[in-house]
């Protein structure tokens, strides 16, 4: 049986962090940031955890 195979788009997208915990970006801040308050768009720059409800579908994305 050949190797499971990780999802490349999950890989790129989500970061592991020592514990165990898994990290996203937030979404919202490709374009259209005129009308965005400066104190949203600052805030948007830090990473934010996986949800409980997400973390085993995006773990066994990460698998391999």
């Amino acid at each position: 049986m050949p190797k499971m195979k990780s999802n490349r788009g999950a890989k790129k997208t989500f970061k592991t962090t020592a514990g165990g915990k898994v990290k996203r970006k937030h979404s919202l801040k490709r374009h259209i940031l005129t009308k965005k308050s400066s104190k949203r768009i600052r805030q948007l720059r830090h990473d934010a955890l996986v949800s409980d409800a997400d973390l085993k579908r995006v773990k066994r994305m990460l698998l391999a």
